[in-house]
């Protein structure tokens, strides 16, 4: 009998953590581990901001899978389709080639991609924060800016210049704002030139409080020390139009900036719409188990499946955030497991750890196991709870060596270069395509997706 083949799709939280545990749970010669992603490493994403802001090095949150996984074959390249009835996935390789990789067993975590509509100008202008490209290039497009700004004698430009907007008050859109900040704060000092006081950054949101999952109470908190550092917090209000040196609300109101971060939610990565199955807010409609249903041998997770919340009951689904998908990937890896030795699956259930926001500097706010921290010891939570999480022993010690050695010697504004040879835009560096939000809603997916999918820009940033 030939040796099963278990394709994973991504090397996220998701899939990086069920090739691990499935190389633990599985014996040479039980199974051919394959694992398909672009790059070789598996990505801390929750960290982006402070490789944005200068406090991480970019390879800090990197964790390279050669090193970390021992008898999974790396894949390089992108899963651009799948197809149940071949048990094929389609690749585009990093070379350019076209690959179709077979599987007897399938784990779909492909990740996800930023969430765009169609308002005038964001495609063309906006930012996002979702990898690594795009983190290293924001970093060298802010500090350009100041040194831009430094270098004019135009009012307008230099007010445009330092003018900065973040749409989204979500936990990436206010760690994005939080940190970037700070740096362009302290920044300012190595600019005789500039005056602080024309510095803006402007934090847009269309919901009617910041950072909803953490409570009423800790969102307050988080507004109030946001606000008070000089960040401009403006809720239920939205971006109606962007051109190449300014922004225009829904409000009306318009703002002169060079640089707006888009962090106003996520939709799964564009293969999930291949397959041609039901979907809830364009992720798989998976069992308690994980499996897709009529289709036994496929898995998904993570931000590409809407996973059924036990622990909420009454119809919920698990939200995808980076706590869900690694606890959902020792789900999977024990299923997968057990459907090649004749054992019984599970299903998944989890308790909610809480959350962590970190707000730049020895600020934060959290609510680990329901208990409401700020300050410092909040931010001894968070920092505590990402060197649990960062992968490998390598990783740990390079972000506890960034952070003290951020603490002690600060800044040094190098750019890298990035601005050199990248567009910047949103499409560009996560190697989407521009009109993704069109592909999807025209997709063959079923179900509730279809619905509902009008209803997306309601909850835009």
């Amino acid at each position: 009998m030939p040796t099963p083949r278990v394709v994973i799709v991504g090397a996220g939280f998701a899939g990086y953590n069920v090739a691990r545990l499935l190389e633990r749970r599985l014996r040479r010669g039980q199974a051919q581990l394959k694992i398909i992603a672009p790059h070789g490493y598996s990505l801390y994403q929750p960290l982006l901001p402070e490789v944005a802001a200068g406090v991480l090095d970019p390879r800090s949150i990197a964790g390279p899978l050669h090193r970390m996984l021992r008898r999974t074959q790396l894949v390089p390249g992108k899963a651009t389709g799948v197809d149940l009835a071949a048990r094929t996935v389609e690749v585009d390789m990093i070379d350019g080639s076209v690959k179709a990789v077979p599987y007897d067993r399938l784990v779909l975590c492909p990740g996800s991609v930023t969430r765009t509509f169609d308002i005038p100008g964001l495609k063309e202008h906006a930012h996002g924060m979702k990898n690594l490209a795009e983190a290293v290039y924001m970093r060298d497009h802010v500090i350009a800016q100041l040194e831009l700004a430094s270098a004019t004698d135009d009012a307008a430009e230099r007010a445009a210049r330092l003018g900065f907007l973040v749409v989204g008050g979500g936990y990436s859109g206010v760690e994005t704002a939080a940190n970037l900040h700070l740096l362009t704060l302290n920044a300012m000092r190595r600019f005789p030139r500039l005056d602080p006081d024309l510095l803006s950054w402007t934090l847009i949101d269309l919901a009617p409080r910041l950072l909803p999952e953490l409570g009423e109470r800790l969102g307050d908190v988080a507004m109030a020390k946001l606000r008070r550092r000089g960040i401009d917090i403006r809720l239920r209000v939205s971006l109606k139009s962007l051109t190449a040196d300014s922004a225009e609300m829904t409000d009306g109101r318009v703002l002169p900036t060079r640089t707006v971060i888009w962090t106003a939610g996520v939709t799964p990565a564009p293969v999930v719409a291949t397959l041609d199955r039901p979907t809830e807010k364009g992720r798989l409609v998976v069992g308690a188990d994980l499996r897709l249903p009529g289709h036994p041998e496929v898995f998904a997770l993570g931000d590409a499946a809407a996973v059924p919340d036990l622990a909420r009951g009454d119809g919920a689904i698990c939200p995808p955030t980076a706590q869900h998908a690694t606890r959902q990937a020792r789900a999977v890896a024990h299923n997968v497991a057990a459907s090649l030795t004749g054992r019984e699956p599970r299903p998944y259930h989890h308790r909610d750890l809480g959350m962590v926001v970190d707000l730049g500097g020895p600020q934060a706010v959290a609510r680990p196991l329901g208990v409401p921290l700020t300050g410092v010891p909040a931010q001894a939570v968070t920092r505590g709870y990402h060197l649990s999480t960062v992968p490998s022993l390598r990783a740990k010690a390079r972000v506890m060596g960034d952070w003290l050695l951020h603490s002690l010697a600060g800044d040094d504004l190098i750019r890298l270069g990035f601005l050199d040879t990248r567009t910047g835009r949103q499409v560009d560096l996560e190697h989407s395509v521009p009109d993704q939000d069109a592909r999807v809603s025209g997709s063959r997916s079923a179900g509730k997706d279809s619905a509902r999918r009008g209803d997306r820009v309601t909850h835009a940033g």
